[in-house]
């Protein structure tokens, strides 16, 4: 259950990864609908709002009397401490990153791990009395009751994040609440979402027609070929070249997928559209606007030569949704407006399917290789939706657009020689407004400055900056330099996330 959590979906990939299916529903689902779909246990998310506040999301006290095992995380576990009669007050240090949790009770929902162990706090209330029936099972320094329990109901609380990866036993610790605690069947992986992906794509789009939003990355090449599997020659795959793309994108995309996997393929060179739509503007969020805007508006017109067409597919992955809103209307504080979810106009002519939403990036990539995609797809480094027009920092001209082309490829191409480029979550380069100082061929010059952005990272929702070879470094430097004209400059990103996004903008 979300309650706005950043990290909501992330607990429900890490259940997936156990084996067993998950979905995510909005906090305020009714009791009624939420025993429709016959859940073996319930996992209350944390959240960005206090218990203690007036217009806190509160689910309905119904839920707690349904019988079923339920975890309560963080803003969960309060929620679940005062819903039952316990008390949560203000605490007087507020907990953030690392702490050492001390066990109590090393059985049920502890069984396997260590007497102390470190775990990932995110909070600034506490639990301060317990519910009825329930006793203290863990603690740390600032927190008497850091995690709490009742054993006849099997209703558990922790304050800590055990999904994140920065708690090492968590994954242990909800997989103690899957199986021993709710019974809950190993019986989900991957292969079983291509399956049902497909089927359900069948029953959705029937003998109707669907157009594809195609880019040639990750994400939408295993959306096209899930779609090529559920209707076949009724979704035409659309590619848009927006001018915003890497070197010979189109020409990559053409290739691969009209020649290689046969999937209907139109071509549209939309560059003049775009510049033009770009033009003047600096803002992140209103580019991100305006490619929305005009990726659909080129779609419509597309679509109106191709008779009529009622579906849209979106390669759209749960990293995109959860920094744009909450994916189910849940709290969530927005991050940034992705092009694939918060770029789209609200009136439409195609109804919109995004059967990769629920998604993370590893997991698209399983999907990938489950319906046959080849590895250079497979393991492609993300590519915004945007694309270079967010990598271009303030206004944006086919002359910028160009000189961060060229860059872009020469640090992409000595990553690949060096045999980093599948070890890196992203590499690449952002084009700074900014011009210095420059000596080349004992002429002053005046020229722009190069970012190199690279980090490592699990699923986007955090990421740590690449210590890069300085010799690699040095290397990809030199080059920019000396075969871009217009870079005088190159400077290294060594921000990670939080408290900086992998994007610059």
């Amino acid at each position: 259950m979300d309650f706005g959590s950043q990290y909501t979906h992330l607990i429900g990939r890490r259940v997936r990864e156990c084996g067993v299916y998950s979905e995510i529903l909005p906090y305020n689902i009714e009791a009624r609908e939420l025993l429709s779909r016959k859940p073996s246990a319930l996992i209350l998310s944390g959240g960005p709002a206090s218990v203690l506040a007036r217009r806190s999301p509160v689910c309905s006290k119904d839920i707690f009397n349904m019988g079923l095992p339920i975890l309560g995380i963080c803003y969960g576990a309060q929620l679940l401490a005062k819903a039952l009669g316990g008390k949560v007050a203000k605490a007087r240090a507020r907990e953030y990153g690392r702490a050492t949790f001390k066990i109590k009770s090393r059985d049920g929902l502890f069984k396997g791990v260590l007497k102390k162990e470190t775990v990932w706090m995110s909070h600034g209330d506490k639990i301060t009395v317990l519910p009825r029936g329930f006793k203290i099972i863990g603690s740390t320094d600032n927190a008497k009751i850091a995690a709490m329990g009742d054993g006849t109901r099997k209703f558990y609380g922790v304050q800590f994040h055990p999904e994140v990866a920065h708690t090492p036993k968590g994954k242990r610790i909800l997989r103690n609440f899957l199986f021993d605690i709710a019974e809950c069947k190993k019986n989900w992986d991957i292969r079983s979402f291509v399956r049902s992906s497909i089927q359900k794509l069948k029953e959705t789009i029937g003998e109707e027609k669907a157009i594809c939003a195609l880019s040639g990355g990750v994400d939408s090449s295993v959306l096209a070929l899930l779609l090529h599997k559920a209707i076949g020659k009724n979704l035409t795959a659309i590619f848009i070249d927006n001018g915003l793309l890497r070197k010979d994108e189109a020409k990559l995309v053409k290739n691969r997928f009209e020649s290689y996997y046969r999937i209907n393929l139109k071509t549209l060179n939309a560059r003049d559209i775009f510049l033009k739509g770009l033009k003047g503007v600096k803002g992140p969020e209103r580019k991100r606007k305006i490619i929305g805007k005009l990726f659909i508006e080129v779609f419509e017109k597309e679509a109106g030569r191709l008779g009529k067409i009622k579906f849209l597919a979106q390669g759209t992955l749960y990293p995109d949704v959860i920094e744009s809103r909450s994916v189910l209307g849940g709290p969530s504080a927005t991050i940034k407006t992705h092009h694939n979810v918060g770029g789209l106009p609200k009136k439409m002519k195609f109804v919109l399917i995004e059967p990769l939403k629920e998604l993370f990036k590893d997991e698209a990539r399983a999907a990938g290789k489950e319906l046959g995609l080849s590895d250079d797809i497979i393991y492609r480094q993300p590519f915004p939706g945007p694309g270079l027009a967010v990598r271009v920092i303030g206004a944006i001209t086919k002359e910028r657009l160009d000189i961060l082309r060229e860059a872009d490829w020469i640090l992409l191409d000595e990553i690949k020689k060096a045999k980093l480029y599948r070890r890196l979550w992203q590499s690449f380069c952002v084009l700074l407004p900014v011009k210095t100082v420059g000596v080349m061929g004992d002429k002053r010059t005046y020229e722009n400055v190069l970012a190199i952005r690279a980090v490592n990272s699990d699923d986007a929702m955090t990421a740590h900056w690449a210590k890069l070879p300085y010799e690699l470094l040095e290397k990809i430097s030199n080059r920019i330099i000396n075969e871009v004209k217009g870079i005088n400059r190159v400077v290294y990103d060594i921000s990670s996330k939080p408290p900086s996004t992998i994007e610059w903008e």
